[in-house]
């Protein structure tokens, strides 16, 4: 029963945290109400996902500590004083990067880590299946958060900045009283020794080939679907899309990248590594480009949930690989750094979609960009990633 009850509170903290996928609906109302320009607002999003990936690392050694309970804790703590020093600011844009990039930013870094790694040790046979659920509730949580925006803005006509202390209070709570749920189960003698290893071993994986690669699909990923998804709601309304369409969009997004990251998940159980991260590559690829085209509002839509399953694999199937090829012990250890990945993806992407929108009037040249670095990534990582071994269960250093 415990497993159960941690699963769950790993998937509603996650669905708090998720939240952050909804960004590009606070958009419209920072540009038009507070003159920010679509870069400034994409840089906010991406120092969030920096802050995030970097304050994982410092995570994923306090948590093997203190344990997720105070890790995840804490995180919720800093997620919600995010939202509201943001309410505060009076649309200052040093004060929003302060408060939704690094204090909200931090906050989800610290609370994302712990789920993923408490699942796994629960549920040893099926990592690649359990990891897919507790990731869902991160790519499910720009649903409820976007259609929750989209009524407090539009029907409530509620300011931009109160909205922003409602997420703040009611989000973070819910975050706090799920991160308190989170344990994990009693450590095996194989794993307390390993986890006295020294960093010197951890290092020599770091430096491995294997990682390296896992590395680089990560970041093509998440490189082209925080462009899309940072900059969804202004993309969507460029090409004449009503603001319920786009929040339907953003939600569909969301849909798309939660039920992608169980579906990938468990593509991944079933055909390792090697397959399932080129596999994923190929397939986001192939997606993004009908943003291309001119299509009806339903296929528009339908497409960009694709595209959202697509994104979602990225969360999935690099976690289940690095547990794959270097075990779950080292999993909080190395996984946090691969995570840089979507940390520099986060920073890049987002901004310079908004960028390149405000210096050529269009999305275009920045989607091109994005399929180009995705379709690169997996000819480099079908060239050079090692073939496909059997899964491995545990793999100490």
């Amino acid at each position: 029963m415990q497993k159960w009850i941690v699963l769950f509170a790993g998937v509603m903290l996650q669905l708090i945290l998720g939240g952050v996928y909804a960004w590009s609906a606070f958009v419209p109302a920072l540009t038009g109400n507070y003159g920010l320009s679509n870069g400034q607002c994409g840089l906010i999003f991406g120092v969030v996902i920096g802050v995030f990936t970097v304050v994982m690392i410092p995570s994923g050694r306090l948590l093997r500590r203190v344990g997720p309970r105070i890790v995840a804790a804490v995180g919720a703590s800093l997620f919600a004083a995010g939202y509201i020093t943001a309410s505060l600011s009076g649309g200052n844009y040093f004060v929003l990067v302060v408060g939704i990039g690094v204090l909200t930013g931090a906050g989800i870094g610290a609370g994302y880590v712990c789920p993923l790694t408490v699942a796994m040790k629960w549920f040893p046979n099926n990592k690649g299946l359990v990891t897919g659920v507790a990731v869902a509730g991160f790519g499910g949580g720009a649903v409820l958060l976007s259609f929750l925006v989209e009524y407090l803005l539009q029907t409530a006509q509620l300011d931009v900045l109160i909205v922003f202390r409602i997420v703040g209070i009611c989000f973070g709570g819910v975050a706090l009283l799920a991160a308190l749920l989170l344990s994990e189960p009693v450590q095996t003698e194989e794993e307390r020794a390993a986890n006295g290893k020294g960093v010197n071993s951890v290092l020599s994986h770091i430096f491995s080939r294997e990682f390296g690669f896992l590395l680089l699909g990560l970041f093509a990923a998440t490189f082209a679907g925080l462009l899309t998804v940072g900059n969804l709601k202004p993309i969507l309304l460029s090409v004449g899309l009503s603001s319920k369409l786009t929040t339907l969009g953003i939600a569909l997004f969301a849909v798309g990248n939660a039920a992608g990251r169980i579906i990938w998940g468990q593509i991944h159980d079933r055909l390792g590594s090697r397959s399932t991260v080129l596999y994923s590559l190929v397939f986001l690829g192939i997606t993004l480009i009908p943003l291309l085209l001119e299509l009806p509002a339903h296929l528009l839509l339908t497409i960009v949930t694709i595209i959202g399953s697509g994104f979602g694999a990225a969360f999935v199937v690099y976690a289940s690989s690095m547990v794959e090829n270097f075990g779950t012990t080292l999993f909080p250890r190395l996984y946090p750094v691969c995570f840089l990945g979507y940390g520099v993806a986060g920073i890049i992407g987002p901004g310079t979609g908004g960028l390149i929108k405000d210096l050529s009037g269009s999305f275009m040249p920045a989607i091109i960009s994005s399929v180009i670095v995705v379709f690169v990534a997996a000819a480099i990582f079908a060239i050079g990633f090692p073939s496909d071994t059997p899964s491995v269960t545990e793999k100490n250093p």
